[in-house]
């Protein structure tokens, strides 16, 4: 995707040494677009941890060039499952971290020392260029969704309403719940997106307005708790949102806040879809309310806010009293029942074990097959 006319992605190897790794820090976005230059696995897991890299998809396959920094300091064995336990201990939600370094494993702990860091580049970069080539499907296939709302409702907008970001910026290239918005806004179609602040970081203010402005999309930021009344007073077609981890079931855990969008879609008879690669699928578990760990962050993102002040500078106030304590939930479980539809990269299906089973039928009913972590790797998430 572009900004400014410019084509990025969201994680890059450098082209000159062809070892070392770029991202865009996200926390400094929309203020400055600051591209930052990765060499150790420390650095990755703190990008990773501070959120300078997020979103689901793109955690993942940050992980893994990450893990392949790291050996390319060090390919032993010991030093691998080590800095594959440290990046596994970032993030404890989204399930694209755990696949992607479970995949990396897999392939490098039959690979002789002598060969890891070839191979380990080489299995980062099929995991990047294979999230941009599914997000991109995952546009095409949400396309139809937002055509035939134009189809039937000729001369005014598609009203979309989003949560969070779940574009490019969340993953390596186009995104998820914002990719078939621009597949529809490149097919030519009048679409205009809701987006929610999305307290406390502002993903959505800060972020989705960031990249839909840059390509050109209309948009509104609204307060996240507008979105009801939109729905009630009939400015809202369709939800689209990501996700950070699906169960085999069809619950669906993302930003915190989107469980009341689906509340509220639910009440007013709007379409809710949940837009996903099949690497945010966790087979191994069927109750995402239950079973799905919420991570909880600092207190300060919920007492504090950034932004540019007045005379220019990039400021942080405190918004709450000062003797006040805060509690921080990153995010939300909405169960299957409030979703309309999955949109994967192999089309549309419900949200049910059922509806995925018929999209990846490769998984069967031996859920858990594939998800056995490595011991170290197991033992720091166990922790979380």
């Amino acid at each position: 995707m572009k900004i400014n006319g410019t084509p990025y992605r969201s994680v890059w190897l450098d082209e000159h040494d062809r070892w070392s790794v770029h991202i865009i820090d996200q926390t400094r976005l929309p203020w400055s677009v600051d591209i930052l230059r990765l060499t150790h696995v420390r650095e990755v897991a703190h990008a990773i941890r501070s959120m300078q890299v997020r979103g689901a998809p793109l955690i993942g396959a940050v992980a893994a060039y990450g893990l392949a920094l790291g050996i390319h300091a060090d390919s032993s064995t010991e030093a691998m499952e080590r800095d594959a336990a440290t990046l596994g201990a970032t993030r404890p939600t989204a399930v694209n971290l755990r696949w992607a370094l479970e995949r990396m494993l897999t392939v490098l702990r039959n690979t002789r020392a002598a060969d890891r860091e070839r191979v380990a580049y080489a299995e980062a970069r099929a995991i990047a260029d294979e999230d941009a080539q599914q997000n991109e499907a995952i546009g095409i296939h949400g396309l139809p969704l937002i055509a035939d709302v134009a189809t039937r409702n000729p001369g005014r907008a598609v009203n979309i309403l989003t949560h969070c970001n779940a574009g490019w910026l969340a993953t390596v290239d186009w995104g998820t719940a914002l990719s078939p918005i621009y597949k529809a806004h490149e097919a030519g179609h009048d679409v205009h997106v809701w987006v929610d602040e999305t307290r406390p970081r502002n993903q959505g203010a800060a972020l989705t307005a960031f990249e839909l402005g840059k390509h050109g999309v209309k948009h509104t930021v609204i307060a996240d708790n507008a979105g009801g009344h939109l729905m009630q007073h009939g400015q809202v077609d369709l939800v689209i949102v990501g996700a950070d981890r699906v169960t085999r079931t069809g619950d669906a855990a993302n930003k915190i806040g989107t469980y009341l969008k689906a509340l509220a879609a639910h009440d007013n008879g709007v379409p809710f879809h949940v837009a996903l690669p099949s690497s945010t699928i966790d087979w191994s578990i069927a109750d995402g309310v239950r079973d799905i760990p919420i991570e909880e962050r600092a207190a300060a993102e919920v007492t504090t806010v950034t932004g540019r002040a007045m005379d220019g500078g990039i400021a942080t106030v405190r918004v709450t009293p000062s003797d006040s304590p805060a509690a921080n939930p990153a995010f939300d479980v909405t169960p299957h029942r409030l979703i309309t539809g999955l949109i994967t990269e192999r089309g549309l299906c419900p949200a049910t074990q059922a509806g995925l089973g018929g999209l990846f039928p490769e998984y069967g009913s031996t859920v858990s097959a594939g998800h056995a972590n490595s011991p170290i790797l197991e033992n720091h998430l166990a922790r979380l």
